[in-house]
C-alpha cells in the first residue's frame, strides 16, 4: 500500500494536508465506487430483463429481496469482524498475523455460508406465504430464494476475502473481480432468463438458445456467477497477495482471541442488519395489501436509488481502511483527519447524484419497466427519497469510519432507534392516506435522522479509543 506516493505511512507523525488526505480517500475510493456503480448498472441490466417478462416476474423477485439482504448483511458482518483486524495489524505492520486472521476467517466464513444455505433452503418454501405475497408470485419468489440460498457459502467466502482485501489495502482487485461477477451475471442470465428465439441485428438474423426459465434464470444466473468470482479471489488471495499470500507452514488452527474479537465486531454488525432487514421486510408487509403494481414499483425504485448511494458505500469502505490502518499504526489524530475528509468527500459526490436522480427519474423507470403504471409510480417514489441522500451519505460513510475502529455496538443501537422509531412508525402513519408514496416520505425523514445521529457520534470522538488488535 506505501508503494504509491499518495499513499501515506500510517505510523508517520506528520500531519498531512487536506488536499492530500483526499487525493488518498479518492485513490482508495475509485476502485470500489467503480465495482458499486457497475454492480448498479448490471443489476439495473438484470432487472430489465426480468422487468421484461411483466410486473409479476419483477414482484416475484421483489417481493423476498429484502430477505435476500438479510442473510446477504449477515455474511458482510462476519466478513467485517475478521477484515478490521486485519486493516489494524496491517497497519502496524504485522503482516504475519493479518495471514493468520485470514486463515481463521476462512474457515469460520465456509461454515457459517454452510449454515445460513441450510436455512435459507428450509424456509424457501414458505417465506413467499410469511411475507404475504400473491399467490400468482409466489411459486416463482420461492424458488429464487432457495437457488439463493445455494449460494451463499460462495457469497460469504467471496466477501470475507474481498473485504480482507480491500482493509489490507487492495482494492483494485476485489473491485474489478466484483464487477466481473456482475458481467457474468448479466452473460448467464442472457441464455437462462430468455427462451430460444431469433435476434435481427440490421439485416442478420441469427438464432440464440435459451433456458427460457425466467425467474429462476435469474437466480441461476446470479448464482453461477457469485461461485466462479469466489473461486477466482480466494485463488488470487491465497497465492498472489501482498499482505495475505498463504505461506507454507502456517497454522489453521483458530484461535480464541481472534475469534472473539471477530464476534465483538460482527455480532453487532448482524444486529444492525437483522435490524435494517427486518425493517424492510416489515415494509414489505405494509406494501404487499398495496397491490402487485405498487410491490414492483417499490422493488425497482430500491435498485434505482442504488445508483445514487452505492458511490458513498464504496467511500465508506476507503473510511474503514484508512480508519483502521491509522489507529493500528496508533495514529488517533490522523484517524480523525481521515473521518472528516471521508465525510466531506461521501456527502459531496451523493449530493450531486441526488440532483442527477431527481432528474432522470423518469428515464431511469424507462429502463427497468414495461408497465407505465409501475414507471410513474415508482420515478414519484424515487424523487421523494433524492432530498434524504446527503445526509444518508454521512451515515453510510460514518459507518465505515466506525467500523475501522471496531465500534459497531452503538451504530447498531442508534439503527434501531432510527428504523423502528422513525421509518416503520411513520410508514405506519402515512400508507393509509398515501399509499406508497407514504412509505418513501417515512424513509427520506428516517434517512435524515439516521445521518444526523451518526455525524454526532463521530464528531464526539469517542471511537477513537476502540482499537482491537
Amino acid at each position: 500500500m506505501n508503494s504509491n506516493p499518495d499513499i501515506l505511512n500510517f505510523n508517520n507523525t506528520s500531519s498531512p494536508n487536506f488536499a492530500r488526505m483526499l487525493r488518498i480517500v479518492i485513490r482508495l475510493s475509485i476502485p470500489a465506487i467503480i465495482a458499486q456503480l457497475t454492480t448498479v448498472v448490471m443489476q439495473y441490466i438484470d432487472a430489465a430483463m426480468v422487468g421484461s417478462l411483466g410486473a409479476g416476474a419483477s414482484a416475484a423477485i421483489g417481493l423476498v429481496s429484502t430477505s435476500t439482504w438479510l442473510l446477504g448483511g449477515l455474511c458482510s458482518s462476519l466478513a467485517t469482524g475478521f477484515s478490521v483486524q486485519i486493516a489494524q495489524l496491517v497497519g502496524a505492520g504485522r503482516d504475519h498475523d493479518a495471514k493468520n486472521v485470514f486463515r481463521q476467517s476462512l474457515i469460520v466464513s465456509l461454515m457459517f455460508g454452510v449454515f445460513l444455505s441450510v436455512i435459507g433452503a428450509l424456509i424457501s418454501g414458505t417465506l413467499p406465504l410469511w411475507l404475504g405475497g400473491d399467490e400468482a408470485i409466489c411459486g416463482d419468489a420461492s424458488a429464487y430464494f432457495f437457488i439463493f440460498a445455494l449460494t451463499l457459502p460462495a457469497s460469504q467466502i467471496r466477501q470475507t476475502v474481498s473485504s480482507s482485501l480491500q482493509c489490507s489495502g487492495d482494492m483494485k482487485t476485489p473491485s474489478f473481480l466484483n464487477v466481473l461477477m456482475c458481467f457474468l451475471d448479466v452473460i448467464f442470465n442472457f441464455f437462462f432468463v430468455y427462451p430460444t428465439r431469433d435476434i435481427c441485428l440490421g439485416t442478420v438474423s441469427f438464432r440464440v438458445y435459451g433456458a427460457g426459465l425466467g425467474v429462476v434464470g435469474a437466480a441461476l444466473g446470479t448464482a453461477m456467477a457469485d461461485y466462479v468470482v469466489a473461486v477466482i479471489m480466494l485463488a488470487y488471495t491465497a497465492l498472489k497477495s501482498d499482505k495475505l499470500a498463504l505461506e507454507r507452514g502456517g497454522s489453521w488452527r483458530l484461535h480464541q482471541k481472534c475469534i472473539a474479537t471477530a464476534l465483538k465486531i460482527s455480532v453487532p454488525t448482524a444486529f444492525e442488519h437483522v435490524i435494517m432487514c427486518s425493517a424492510y421486510i416489515c415494509a414489505t408487509l405494509i406494501i404487499a395489501p398495496l397491490g402487485m403494481v405498487a410491490v414492483a414499483a417499490n422493488s425497482l425504485a430500491v435498485t434505482a436509488e442504488s445508483l445514487c448511494y452505492m458511490p458513498g458505500y464504496g467511500i465508506g469502505r476507503a473510511a474503514t481502511t484508512v480508519i483502521g490502518q491509522s489507529l493500528g499504526a496508533g495514529n488517533q489524530a490522523l484517524a480523525k483527519r481521515f473521518a472528516r475528509v471521508s465525510n466531506f468527500l461521501g456527502v459531496s459526490v451523493m449530493t450531486a447524484m441526488a440532483v442527477l436522480m431527481y432528474a432522470f427519474a423518469p428515464n431511469l423507470f424507462s429502463i427497468l419497466s414495461s408497465s407505465y403504471e409501475v414507471r410513474e409510480l415508482g420515478a414519484d417514489i424515487l424523487r421523494i427519497v433524492a432530498f434524504a441522500e446527503p445526509l444518508y451519505a454521512a451515515s453510510i460513510v460514518c459507518t465505515g469510519v466506525l467500523r475501522g475502529a471496531g465500534d459497531t455496538l452503538i451504530p447498531a443501537v442508534l439503527s434501531l432507534v432510527s428504523m423502528w422509531g422513525v421509518r416503520i412508525t411513520l410508514s405506519l402513519v402515512l400508507v393509509p392516506s398515501f399509499g406508497l408514496h407514504g412509505v418513501w416520505l417515512a424513509m427520506a425523514a428516517e434517512l435524515c435522522v439516521r445521518g444526523i445521529l451518526f455525524i454526532a457520534r463521530v464528531y464526539r470522538g469517542r471511537w477513537l479509543g476502540k482499537k482491537v488488535i
